[in-house]
């Protein structure tokens, strides 16, 4: 089966998007764990501060990246069997709140901690 532009079966291109996707969650979740890293160990050392708050915060991104891998996996799965069943997933609006939200807090609080350090 042929599109009109000829570039292949349109369910394959979409099992494929379906994949770069999840590859999308998987580095999300390491980007968030090398911030984990740098926020909680790398940042008190260069700005000479008191470790408790960065290291607070780097916990906060380290679960952000287990959630990334967990979530990604889970999302993965899903979204393989609706596509083989001939529906769509769309990605829950409170996973997208909550992903929101997160990302807000941990990077206002990273910018706040550095801003308070100079």
């Amino acid at each position: 089966m042929s599109d009109a532009r000829g570039t292949g079966d349109p369910s394959r291109r979409t099992y494929l998007a379906e994949e770069r996707t999840f590859l999308a969650w998987l580095r999300s979740g390491l980007a968030a764990l090398g911030v984990s890293l740098a926020v909680g160990r790398l940042l008190p050392a260069l700005l000479d501060a008191s470790p408790a708050p960065y290291v607070a915060l780097g916990i906060g991104f380290g679960a952000l990246g287990l959630f990334f891998f967990v979530f990604g996996a889970l999302r993965q799965r899903a979204l393989e069997r609706a596509l083989a069943a001939g529906a769509f997933r769309p990605l829950p609006p409170i996973v997208v709140l909550g992903l929101a939200v997160v990302g807000i807090a941990l990077s206002a609080g990273t910018l706040l901690l550095v801003a308070t350090e100079l």
